[in-house]
């Protein structure tokens, strides 16, 4: 059972998310390659990989059907792609947590910050975003130059509980759906780090898409703003508030 704590507040604004659709561009990733490419920091994948794996992927998906994605971190506000529809939905099996690190979206090299994948276990509270059938090769290939800039993710299949009549997010409809889970084979995965290093890492890191704790705290505010109750991401946000970047 998903604990309430606190909300954020209503004065409190969202912070700038820094990442824009048309920032999304092969020629803009190709230049992280070239910027990354033989540092050794982060290993960048091409615009053929993540075709190859987005369509793998979607070879499982029917014709002239569709597509729904799941959102459980900054998808939920930025999504960045062009969607017809979102409704409340639940997963079973996986939940949300701060345990990939980022060396140069929210961080650096020295010091990386953390960013949100799902892990397994629990479930996880989000939405879930509809991209018409014939969008889906244009807006997933901007949802995978989103989501699978390089390796920390895995894109998987799974089944999402919309909200009901009571507005319930799992008494409802279920609909397949794809999502992004932490990749754990993934040399960025950081699933047993303690939350005291947590929110170190996410109160002090800082980086070419801004502060780590920015991303915690749109997150929170957006949570709040759904009626999302994830007491996880309340108390993270609580000890990385009371802490001095």
């Amino acid at each position: 059972m998903t604990e309430k704590s606190d909300k954020v507040g209503e004065s409190r604004q969202m912070v700038d998310d820094g990442l824009r659709r048309d920032e999304l561009t092969e020629d803009r990733i190709g230049e992280l390659i070239r910027e990354y490419g033989d540092t050794g920091v982060i290993r960048i994948y091409t615009e053929a990989e993540r075709d190859t794996i987005r369509h793998k992927v979607l070879s499982d998906h029917p014709e002239n059907q569709d597509l729904w994605v799941f959102a459980y971190g900054s998808l939920m506000w930025n999504p960045a792609f062009h969607y017809s529809e979102t409704r409340s939905a639940r997963i079973f099996g996986h939940h949300r947590r701060f345990c990939l690190w980022t060396p140069i979206g929210r961080g650096t090299p020295e010091r990386p910050g953390l960013t949100l994948g799902l892990q397994q276990g629990g479930s996880c509270h989000g939405l879930i975003l509809r991209i018409p059938h014939d969008q889906i090769e244009a807006e997933t290939r901007i949802v995978w130059r989103r989501e699978m800039l390089a390796g920390g993710y895995r894109p998987v299949w799974i089944q999402a509980r919309c909200a009901g009549a009571t507005g319930d997010a799992a008494t409802g409809e279920t609909v397949r759906a794809i999502t992004f889970v932490a990749n754990t084979d993934h040399h960025r995965f950081g699933g047993g780090i303690s939350i005291a290093e947590a929110v170190e890492a996410i109160a002090t890191a800082e980086g070419r898409l801004g502060r780590c704790r920015d991303y915690l705290h749109n997150l929170v505010l957006h949570l709040d703003e759904l009626g999302i109750a994830d007491g996880q991401m309340h108390r993270l946000y609580k000890l990385v508030e009371g802490h001095s970047p």
